[in-house]
């Protein structure tokens, strides 16, 4: 079993706590370097989202 595996394991039933801890995450390297990454920083919410299995569950959000 792999890591992500594991993760995935752990976050089972947790999306929501989870999306609320990457985002805020986020925001928080957003503050810090102002905004410069910003883009980057969108990328890889949404990448962590989708690896841990968000839309596994349904349709997300339209237009993200």
């Amino acid at each position: 079993m792999g890591m992500m595996d594991k993760f995935k394991q752990m976050l089972k039933g947790h999306e929501d706590q989870a999306d609320k801890a990457v985002d805020k995450g986020g925001d928080y390297i957003d503050q810090r370097t102002q905004g410069k990454y910003s883009g980057q920083v969108d990328s890889a919410q949404e990448r962590m989202k989708d690896q841990y299995g968000r839309n596994d569950q349904g349709p997300g959000e339209p237009g993200q």
